[in-house]
């Protein structure tokens, strides 16, 4: 008989708990966690790890006692200590691109579940390139963009498809507004991504000559140009984030999209000057990102770890609106919430680490896999008792 493995120390472990998302993240994991919970709390400075500690013992003072884990980026053997000692192991470190592979790999060697909140399409690629066959091996959960970037726009898709006809082909657009204000690590982690352009096109075509892909589907993510919706009385100004990718892979992982499936993405404004302001404005950013003292200046507007005040966030809110048609009919379907960077991404964050330790029910996935295919439904209903709304808000008559 093959020995039982030994039982690891940790359920859960939050590395990057002292950043501005990481403490949001450990609050929300201290009022949440079920009982009988085994968390920690990880990073490289164990002073800032027992002020983190302290705040939330203030909140739940069982958090007294929450175990702090020495661990740093750069040194590599600590990181699999951890990871070979933690079921689910959260890391929001970023840039993902500078600080983010030495704990992916650790986790893909010890067979140990992982959840960031990358949305940096060439961090994702490369990951994909080094680390999806090993995590298969292993039986790993590898799972990116956990937060805003990309769970509501992943689930907010399968939640849509779901209204429709099974076996047909599906179309689907999404469009996102967003009142929200930016951290030091959100900027830097943008920034960062906009001055690596030829890195993460060649990414993208190292990871499309070698990943698998359905024979009998098709899936295609088109990108349109600025253009009038009038169903939801506003401008689509093209979006270029990760999300589209995420769910172009969902899509190819589930048959339940569709012999056809299609998503275009977009930011949703209501007057023809911001929609074009916008454009112009993210043409600027990009040409700026390209020139190193200008990055430099920009990202010392907001320093990591600062964001925005409790009372923004509270302002804060997101909508996501899908209009989606297949097998002769037509739906509409919206996703809303709250603050999207920090505090409903620490929420989204957490209960897709709770998702993946502790329901049972979720599909037989390894490797890098994307929310919906790793969690699905089960994660959806989380986020619906956690606050989120996922919501049908039309049916039948042509949507646009």
């Amino acid at each position: 008989m093959t020995p039982a493995p030994a039982p690891r120390a940790h359920d859960l472990v939050l590395f990057g708990a002292t950043g501005f998302t990481g403490r949001l993240t450990a609050r929300y994991l201290a009022e949440h966690v079920p009982p009988g919970c085994r968390w920690a709390l990880a990073g490289r400075d164990r002073q800032k790890l027992m002020a983190v500690r302290a705040e939330l013992a203030a909140l739940r003072p069982e958090c007294a006692g929450l175990p702090l884990l020495d661990a740093d980026v750069a040194d590599p053997s600590a990181l699999f200590r951890m990871a070979a000692d933690s079921r689910v192991v959260i890391s929001t470190v970023g840039p993902y691109m500078r600080y983010g592979e030495p704990l992916v790999a650790a986790c893909a060697e010890a067979g140990t579940d992982y959840l960031d909140l990358s949305g940096e399409p060439e961090f994702v690629d490369r990951m994909y390139l080094a680390y999806h066959a090993p995590a298969q091996r292993t039986g790993a959960r590898l799972v990116h963009a956990s937060g805003f970037d990309s769970v509501p726009y992943d689930l907010g898709v399968r939640y849509t498809i779901q209204q429709l006809p099974a076996g047909v082909p599906l179309w689907v657009d999404g469009y996102v507004t967003v009142d929200a204000a930016p951290s030091g690590g959100t900027l830097a982690s943008t920034l960062d991504a906009l001055s690596r352009g030829p890195q993460m096109l060649e990414a993208a075509r190292e990871r499309r000559r070698v990943e698998e892909r359905p024979t009998d589907r098709c899936v295609s993510l088109p990108v349109s140009g600025l253009r009038r919706v009038p169903l939801l009385n506003g401008w689509a100004v093209p979006l270029p984030t990760i999300d589209p990718q995420i769910i172009g892979r969902s899509a190819a992982a589930l048959e339940r999209y569709g012999p056809e499936f299609r998503y275009r993405h977009a930011a949703l404004v209501r007057h023809l000057p911001v929609a074009v302001g916008g454009v112009a404005g993210a043409a600027g950013a990009l040409g700026l990102a390209q020139l190193p003292p200008a990055r430099r200046w920009m990202t010392s507007r907001l320093t990591a770890g600062e964001g925005p005040s409790e009372e923004r966030r509270a302002r804060s809110s997101f909508s996501l609106r899908f209009l989606a048609r297949g097998g002769g009919e037509r739906v509409a379907t919206e996703v809303a919430g709250g603050d999207p960077g920090y505090d409903e991404t620490a929420k989204m964050l957490a209960e897709s680490a709770l998702c993946l330790a502790y329901d049972e029910k979720l599909p037989e996935t390894s490797g890098q896999v994307t929310p919906a295919a790793a969690m699905g439904e089960a994660l959806t209903d989380r986020l619906v008792r956690a606050g989120l709304q996922f919501r049908l808000t039309h049916r039948g008559a042509p949507v646009g």
